[in-house]
């Protein structure tokens, strides 16, 4: 009972942060499921055996709250869950030797990248209203797809800054309609998991642990959404996965490192979360002081309501 009580809260967290933030429910449940020694295969399977549920009722909440582009949705897709299920077969097929550096490093390159863009660059608005061309969106949702099979993770920070990089969309639309098409990801790599291991590895228990946390946090999180600065939560997200991440690909490249080592390597990585993190705080007070210059308390609502 325990040990489902923790998972649900693992998936409750991960969930208000995917759901508000367009990503990172499966980068942060699969770095903890890595951290309590489940291999690569099994941590991704189970995290994306979970996701069948999480996806399907956070769509359901960004589609009621009008969160959802479905034009996105339906070119997005299905290449996503080709690129998903070649990934799982990949990725199936991997000893652990090599598996468990190998998703350790893409997931810190996916936190890193995570970190880095929401804390540089603020989000275009000045393409707003065009549409996403397929030629676009179907190599992105290949990428996506495969990344997110192998790193355990990887639909939302590739999809999502990509389509908010271009403007075209509003981020809480880019959001839920990233979320929304991740059912259908979700279910393709699931079935590639379960091709290439029959079931083998994969735990009931924490994956009913991370459903009912990410279905119980799914509609606060679309509601969330509306209100808290993607800036900020992308680096606070961003950093965790880094640090966590680099602790795990130490031990696996580097198990004979003096203590110091490590030690050092993490306060560096926390000194320069820190700074992100007060980066992204005061870009995003400049920003909302800047647009009540501009345009008054309304502006500032009709952007948080974005």
């Amino acid at each position: 009972m325990q040990t489902l009580v923790i998972f649900a809260l693992i998936g409750l967290l991960a969930q208000l942060v995917d759901g508000s933030l367009g990503m990172a429910y499966g980068v942060t449940s699969t770095t903890l499921l890595l951290a309590a020694g489940t291999t690569p295969a099994a941590a991704s399977a189970t995290v994306h055996l979970a996701e069948i549920g999480t996806t399907l009722a956070s769509g359901a909440a960004h589609w009621r709250l009008g969160n959802v582009d479905w034009r996105v949705v339906r070119r997005i897709a299905l290449p996503g869950a080709i690129g998903a299920f070649a990934g799982a077969t990949f990725l199936s097929g991997l000893s652990t030797a090599v598996a468990a550096p190998l998703m350790s490093v893409v997931l810190l390159v996916l936190g890193a990248y995570v970190l880095v863009r929401f804390t540089l660059w603020p989000l275009s608005r000045a393409r707003l209203g065009r549409p996403v061309r397929r030629r676009f969106l179907v190599p992105l949702g290949l990428a996506g797809g495969f990344l997110d099979a192998t790193g355990g993770g990887g639909w939302g920070p590739v999809g999502t800054p990509a389509l908010l990089a271009g403007g075209r969309i509003e981020p809480r639309k880019v959001i839920g309609s990233i979320d929304t098409s991740e059912f259908i990801v979700a279910l393709a790599a699931s079935a590639g998991f379960f091709a290439g291991l029959g079931g083998a590895g994969i735990n009931p228990l924490w994956a009913g642990g991370l459903l009912i946390g990410g279905v119980v946090a799914a509609p606060i999180a679309a509601w969330i959404v509306r209100l808290v600065p993607p800036r900020v939560l992308g680096s606070a997200v961003g950093g965790f996965i880094v640090l966590t991440n680099a602790r795990s690909l130490l031990e696996a490249v580097w198990p004979g490192a003096a203590p110091i080592v490590p030690a050092a390597v993490y306060a560096a990585l926390a000194a320069a979360w820190a700074a992100a993190l007060t980066w992204s705080v005061r870009a995003h007070l400049a920003e909302r002081a800047s647009a009540g210059a501009a345009g008054g308390p309304s502006r500032i609502r009709a952007d948080a309501a974005e």
